[in-house]
């Protein structure tokens, strides 16, 4: 990914945060017939040496689960992302040298895949994945809620899928680029546009 030194976010924990608020994965892999991309929600398991696992699961029908585990495969995460417009900077009235522009975040992921098919594993993997977004609900739903007999049917249908993380790199083009008075006047016209995504990247670009 082309990413500017200013651009450019390091810290693990502001990586693994945006991981666990946007678990849905891209994951891109080459197949015999070419790349594809698929998409995967995983939950990031951290590990007290390396970068820890990404797991999650697919139907035992996807080949994603067959491919070489020698070839890497690339992850991408995406958070906030929305329109600038050359109208938001306040320095505009100065000769009106602005243009438009996207701010995103994102972080990208190289792992390598391993599977797993024990049944109890499985079920492991898919309880963690409830856990977590269940974890707002009133009342929770769990996959035990559901007749045993009933997951153990599906999991017959499923293959757990292990990321190893490899490297990690985050992309936070959140206006750092800008001087100070346009970071303000574009925070605040996209807090008053009242859109999630918006509110969401005016925070990020008001501690840009």
């Amino acid at each position: 990914m082309y990413c500017p030194t200013h651009f450019e976010e390091q810290r693990q924990e502001a990586l693994q945060q945006l991981i666990a608020d946007h678990p849905l994965a891209i994951v891109i892999w080459p197949s015999p017939e070419g790349l594809v991309a698929d998409h995967i929600p995983l939950v990031l398991r951290p590990a007290t040496a390396g970068l820890g696992q990404l797991v999650g699961h697919v139907a035992r029908a996807n080949p994603l689960w067959q491919m070489d585990p020698s070839h890497e495969v690339l992850l991408i995460f995406q958070g906030p992302q929305t329109y600038i417009s050359p109208n938001w900077y306040a320095t505009k009235a100065d000769g009106g040298k602005v243009v438009p522009t996207w701010n995103y975040v994102a972080v990208h992921v190289q792992a390598t895949l391993s599977v797993v098919h024990e049944p109890d594993a499985v079920l492991d993997i898919l309880q963690g994945l409830t856990q977590k977004q269940e974890s707002s609900q009133l009342h929770p739903w769990q996959v035990s809620d559901a007749p045993e007999a009933f997951t153990r049917t599906l999991l017959n249908h499923i293959v757990g899928v292990r990321f190893e993380i490899r490297r990690m790199q985050g992309k936070w083009k959140v206006s750092q680029n800008q001087p100070g008075a346009n970071r303000s006047s574009v925070a605040s016209a996209l807090m008053a546009l009242e859109q999630d995504n918006a509110t969401a990247m005016a925070q990020l670009v008001t501690r840009a």
